[in-house]
């Protein structure tokens, strides 16, 4: 099979779940190109799986003071470009055609009346789940931007919905980790604000990621570039994440028993309503502002979860080679009833705590 798979590059997730996809994907003898827009060409990185990927400039949002601006994302846009990269992408000799809310594969594939697949958390929003933050724009965006004739959306949770659970690697839970060891993920808020933030916390040790490195005063603020490697290293052994409320990070941090404190970006549909489902499963703690108070709070708060998820990327492989049938019931039913929720206690799995 010949699969053509755009994905959004805007932020990291989407670009680590495609990782994951891809593994699979060649795994299976699947001939895939890939091709990624949202971000300059220079600003990607951990790429090598992607055997000779494309790249155009697609669309993006903007963000200013962690808040998406529509202001600036519409003055940023190219529309021409845009049009230009939609017209040029040619997916004659493709069998296949999916998209991880990528919007240039998703037109293109509309305008050569190509039918496209949709894989990602965004298509779990066709569906009846936890939303907040609505707004007409927010559903226009969600609605048009690479729009599918088929979406598998993907959630922590069923909610009762046709979805399936996150995209991620499956590792084995660490068997320890560092108690006051916090990996800090904030790409869209100001990095200076961030550490001053921090700062008070002097018996915590902080490891923050960012595209733009800001030199740390602290010795117990460690800031580094963004790296798949050195993240996922320092993402192992941490007691928990304060990060953006992007859902393929929860996910990994929920796999791997991890505290989380998630801080949405303001008007932003998407991740208000993951943080919504975050405090409604009781999954992790949220905070609307960079509040002090919030962090000293969830800093002290032992608990956690760890959710084991079953390897969905495979399942997905072997549902496209059988033709991609109709996900009934019980197709859903024996995949999350693989999915097991443990209680965690300072890195440590609670007595009877599966459920």
């Amino acid at each position: 099979m010949k699969i053509f798979y755009g994905v959004q590059g805007t932020g990291n997730g989407h670009i680590t779940r495609a990782r994951i996809m891809a593994n699979e994907l060649y795994a299976a003898g699947m001939d895939v190109t890939f091709q990624f827009t949202g971000r300059p060409a220079d600003q990607y990185f951990d790429m090598a799986i992607f055997n000779g990927y494309q790249l155009r400039t697609g669309l993006t949002f903007n963000t200013e003071k962690g808040q998406v601006s529509y202001l600036k994302t519409a003055r940023d846009a190219k529309p021409i470009t845009f049009i230009k990269d939609v017209r040029s992408l040619d997916l004659n000799g493709y069998d296949l055609v999916i998209s991880d809310f990528e919007p240039v594969t998703a037109w293109a594939a509309k305008n050569q009346k190509k039918p496209v697949l949709g894989i990602g958390h965004q298509y779990a929003f066709n569906h009846k789940i936890p939303r907040a933050g609505s707004d007409p724009i927010a559903n226009q965006v969600m609605k048009y931007f690479a729009p599918a004739d088929k979406g598998v959306g993907l959630h922590w949770h069923h909610f009762g919905q046709a979805i399936l659970p996150p995209i991620i690697d499956t590792p084995e839970a660490p068997q320890h980790v560092i108690a006051n060891k916090i990996v800090v993920y904030l790409p869209f808020e100001d990095q200076q604000a961030v550490i001053k933030l921090l700062a008070p916390f002097s018996n915590f040790e902080f490891h923050i990621y960012a595209p733009e490195v800001i030199a740390s005063s602290y010795s117990h603020i460690t800031c580094h570039p963004l790296s798949r490697v050195g993240f996922q290293k320092d993402l192992y052994d941490c007691v928990g994440i304060i990060s953006n409320a992007g859902f393929e990070l929860a996910s990994e941090a929920l796999q791997l028993g991890k505290k989380i404190l998630a801080k949405p970006l303001h008007s932003q549909m998407e991740q208000i309503s993951n943080a919504l489902a975050l405090k409604q499963l009781g999954y992790g703690h949220t905070m609307n502002t960079m509040d002090i108070k919030a962090i000293e709070h969830w800093l002290h708060d032992n608990h956690a979860i760890r959710i084991t998820y079953p390897n969905v990327a495979k399942v997905l492989v072997q549902w496209l080679q059988d033709g991609m049938p109709e996900m009934g019931a019980d197709f859903i039913e024996a995949i999350w009833s693989q999915v097991e929720v443990h209680q965690m206690q300072d890195g440590i799995l609670t007595p009877s705590s599966k459920g």
